[in-house]
């Protein structure tokens, strides 16, 4: 059944904005509706998707202020990581953590993963001005971060799940490229809380995530909040797989 999907908004002047609509969009997990202004008008469990943040944001993502406001430094120690894990950086952006994660598993290796090539192409370049050994750059699809199977220790999105155009789809690909017992770490800005000064479809509730995460089958194991802005929600894949 061919139905539309809204796949890009550009944001005018005065608030007006352009739809492009595309047909052949599988509908078996989402609903369209009007789009709000900061989101794409397809809603997944009840909740609607964000615009993507292009790389031409990338200079909000390495602000010198980062780190102080939402204590990134916590984050990267916080991730558990033995020094041969293999780990997969998804929405990688320009790299902030892949790189400082690349330091903690000198034996194992990063993937890289966006869609953005312009992204990708950041990354590249730093690596090899850092002579990086172990970071690899993947160009992922929409749905499909396009990662070998069960070959991930770790897997972490930060600030970026909320903006995945097929979120279902993503998630079913991570879980597979999991090792039995991998993990999943989402970190998002709290919905709960109305202090955290970002946009309302920028933010998730830890509710949504559990049941976005149960779903595809992934076991919540804790939710811990010891940033200040950000839940880090940790799951695991089973280690029992039919």
């Amino acid at each position: 059944m061919l139905i539309v999907r809204w796949m890009l908004y550009l944001c005018l002047a005065f608030g007006a904005c352009v739809v492009r609509a595309d047909a052949d969009l599988e509908n078996s997990h989402y609903t369209t509706g009007l789009p709000s202004r900061d989101g794409i008008g397809k809603f997944y469990m009840g909740r609607e998707i964000s615009h993507v943040m292009g790389h031409l944001g990338a200079g909000w993502l390495e602000r010198p202020e980062r780190e102080r406001q939402e204590r990134t430094d916590l984050l990267i120690a916080g991730l558990s990581l033995s020094d041969d894990f293999v780990v997969a950086d998804i929405g990688a952006g320009t790299g902030y953590f892949t790189f400082p994660v690349a330091q903690r598993v000198p034996r194992g290796k990063v993937f890289s993963v966006d869609i953005q090539p312009e992204m990708l192409a950041r990354v590249e370049r730093r690596k090899a001005l850092e002579n990086v050994a172990n970071v690899e750059t993947v160009l992922g699809e929409e749905d499909d971060p396009k990662l070998p199977a069960k070959e991930i220790d770790l897997a972490f999105i930060v600030d970026a799940y909320h903006e995945f155009s097929f979120p279902r789809e993503m998630g079913e690909r991570l879980k597979e490229s999991l090792k039995p017992g991998g993990r999943l770490v989402l970190v998002e800005y709290r919905a709960e809380d109305r202090r955290v000064p970002i946009k309302r479809l920028h933010k998730m509730s830890e509710l949504q995530v559990k049941q976005e995460m149960a779903a595809i089958g992934l076991d919540w194991i804790k939710t811990e909040s010891y940033l200040p802005q950000q839940h880090v929600l940790i799951f695991q894949k089973p280690t029992a797989q039919p």
